[in-house]
Order: C-alpha cells, then sequence, then structure tokens
C-alpha cells in the first residue's frame, strides 16, 4: 500500500478560505441559506467553514446542521455487517430555505442522492447547493456535480482518498491511497 499526500495542512487552510469567500459571494448575509453537514465526514468541514464564516469573515449566526443519511441509501440493505447510524442534528425547518450539503470527498454521487431524499423530511427548500473538499471527478455513477469544490482529484477505482481532520485525526491533510 502506498500513499501520496495531496493536500497538506497549509494547503487545507487556503482551501477552506476560498471555499468560505465562494460562499459570501454566492449568499451575501446567510439570512435564508442553511449549512448542512453530510455525516459523518461531511461534518468536519462543516464546522470549519462555520467557524469561518462566523470568525474571519463576521457573517452572524450560520446556520448548521447535520444529517445521517445511513438508511437512505439505496445500498444499505446489501451489507452483511451492521450498519451504524450516526446522528443527525436539524432542529429547524429548511422550508423555503437555501441548503447547501457539505461533504468531504464526492465520489459515486450516491450518498448526495441519499441526502436530498433524506432532507425531505425536514420541509421543501428552495435550492440545494452542494460544496465539496474533494471532488473524484471519473467516479460518478449518477449526474451529480459539486457546486464548490476545493480540489479535483483524478483517482481510478483501486486508489481511495482519505480525509484527515485535526479535530480527529490530528492534522489536517488529504491522502491518495492506493492499494
Amino acid at each position: 500500500m502506498s500513499q501520496k499526500v495531496l493536500l497538506n495542512s497549509k494547503e487545507v487552510t487556503i482551501i477552506l478560505h476560498r471555499l468560505a469567500c465562494q460562499l459570501i459571494e454566492k449568499h451575501l448575509d446567510f439570512s435564508n441559506t442553511i449549512l448542512v453537514g453530510i455525516q459523518p465526514r461531511g461534518v468536519y468541514l462543516a464546522e470549519r467553514l462555520k467557524q469561518l464564516l462566523e470568525n474571519e469573515y463576521k457573517v452572524p449566526e450560520i446556520t448548521l446542521g447535520y444529517l445521517d443519511i445511513t438508511f437512505f441509501r439505496d445500498d444499505f440493505r446489501r451489507t452483511d455487517k451492521p450498519l451504524e447510524a450516526n446522528k443527525t442534528q436539524i432542529n429547524f425547518i429548511v422550508e423555503d430555505k437555501k441548503v447547501i450539503f457539505i461533504d468531504d470527498v464526492l465520489f459515486t454521487g450516491r450518498s448526495i442522492r441519499s441526502a436530498l431524499t433524506a432532507i425531505q423530511s425536514f420541509g421543501r427548500p428552495s435550492e440545494i447547493e452542494l460544496l465539496v473538499l474533494i471532488d473524484r471527478r471519473f467516479s460518478r455513477h449518477l449526474p451529480i456535480q459539486p457546486d464548490y469544490r476545493g480540489r479535483q482529484v483524478d483517482a481510478i477505482n483501486g486508489e481511495k482518498v482519505i480525509v484527515s481532520w485535526k479535530e480527529n485525526d490530528d492534522e489536517d491533510v488529504v491522502h491518495l491511497v492506493t492499494n
């Protein structure tokens, strides 16, 4: 197994600032915009963006929720091991709001398809956008593309993109791992 660093800590920080600025450019005041981190790994990116927007760019009161998609996936019955669901934490209605789904890696698009179904339990958003740190562009099974991307990666099927966050992995780094 070999691994290559795609993004180091400094590069991750730069990308986070760029993504935050792109969000500000599009949404300006965020009064009608909601960030939704896709459980489990999109939550770290969503929390970081919320902190940046509020602390560095002085955007007041960003609404943030976490969405678990475990039982909305089209493959959840195809595994032999028991599934461990994460917690959905959305204590607001998304009716007529602009929702930004946030995830670390966009791979096949199936997670986002599941999130589109799951979010409807909380109302009908006026608009849904997608922000990802890494876009694996040649791996899509569904016609889903990000509105905001940190970096585009051309990885073949045997390769994995592993995103580590300092909150749980002690450093911000993105690796491309080959078996």
